[in-house]
């Protein structure tokens, strides 16, 4: 990564990375609006955001973003076909009931899609619940059962799966580990599913 990426957190170095200079980008669940802030700078990228949260909603319109209030499950549906180059949904699919149909409306509205989330099949998590039997408690996964904001569990794997019943394309994958919300990690290459902490995906319609 670039030095001037060192700014934002490792993942969404990474998801910049991805986007051409000069896009339209929208995106789910921003949160604070800190990648679609570096976009705008850095990539001179046309940012528009949907984020539930109002304090978090304010504090990107302090950045001077143009976000949205609401769920992002409904107001997508008010975009019309293709009206952006990207459609970022980061760290937020294993929260989302109905993933399907959200990542589907994504590559209608969007050439694109970026889609990242945190790695259930690490082998940290997996050595957790071999040794205690209960569900995992990680950095990336901070959160215990019955108080996690999480409904679904994710592995690399399964997203690779669920590209081909869903019917759309992987157009690039990248695995990494890094903590949550540090700003450094490394790119691992070999046994993704295993070692990465996180997996970020650029998506497209199957039919190109």
């Amino acid at each position: 990564m670039k030095s001037k990426d060192s700014q934002i957190r490792f993942d969404l170095q990474v998801i910049a990375s991805l986007i051409a200079p000069g896009s339209k980008v929208l995106g789910l669940g921003c949160g604070e609006g800190e990648l679609l802030h570096f976009l705008k700078k850095n990539k001179r990228a046309t940012c528009t955001g949907i984020e539930r949260n109002e304090d978090r909603v304010a504090k990107c319109i302090e950045k001077g973003l143009t976000v949205l209030q609401g769920d992002i499950n409904e107001e997508v549906l008010d975009y019309p076909d293709n009206a952006f180059d990207y459609v970022i949904l980061s760290q937020t699919l294993q929260q989302i009931y109905e993933p399907g149909e959200l990542v589907r409306t994504m590559l209608r509205i969007g050439r694109q899609g970026v889609v990242s989330f945190p790695n259930f099949s690490h082998w940290n998590v997996r050595l957790q619940l071999l040794i205690t039997g209960r569900a995992p408690l990680t950095k990336q996964l901070p959160y215990e059962w019955y108080n996690t904001p999480n409904i679904r569990v994710i592995s690399i794997e399964d997203f690779r799966r669920f590209s081909r019943k869903t019917g759309f394309s992987i157009l690039r994958e990248v695995a990494m580990n890094t903590d949550h919300h540090e700003k450094t990690g490394n790119i691992i290459k070999f046994f993704a599913n295993l070692r990465a902490t996180y997996g970020v995906f650029l998506i497209g319609r199957r039919n190109g």
